[in-house]
């Protein structure tokens, strides 16, 4: 198991890990919008807030050896159900093709008063290639 620290993502507000790779899965933890640089809340709509929510995630995701195109599943934790649709035509941009499985959750508030937050669960670049590795020496067989 290894920890995961991308510097184009905020640095933890507490004592956990931006992700955790264990075997050929990567945990990332809950992205909320912050700015990496400033390490303070974005000003704006929904829409922003998210956006900045999938690229904090989307770069831990990359410093573990994952990307979005790799996530099997997130959770959305968002203060109001009624931004659903604004936040799915965010999210429907940043995940393409096979969309992950996925959980949406009414929460009472999210830290630092975000409107959004964001995990995944996502496969590691490795498994991808070990797969690709047995799919190949499967067909010379």
């Amino acid at each position: 198991m290894r920890a995961v620290l991308s510097a184009s993502a905020p640095k933890p507000v507490g004592p956990y890990s931006q992700a955790v790779v264990h075997g050929e899965l990567v945990f990332a933890s809950g992205q909320i919008p912050l700015d990496p640089a400033s390490g303070k809340l974005i000003a704006g709509e929904i829409e922003a807030q998210a956006e900045r929510v999938l690229l904090n995630l989307r770069a831990v995701l990359e410093q573990a050896g994952s990307g979005l195109d790799r996530v099997l599943r997130t959770t959305v934790y968002v203060t109001d159900l009624s931004l659903f649709a604004r936040i799915n035509a965010v999210y429907g941009r940043f995940f393409t093709g096979v969309h992950p499985a996925r959980a949406t959750v009414q929460v009472a508030a999210l830290p630092l008063g975000a409107l959004i937050e964001i995990d995944a669960i996502a496969s590691h670049a490795r498994s991808a290639q070990r797969a690709a590795s047995r799919r190949r020496a499967k067909i010379r067989r």
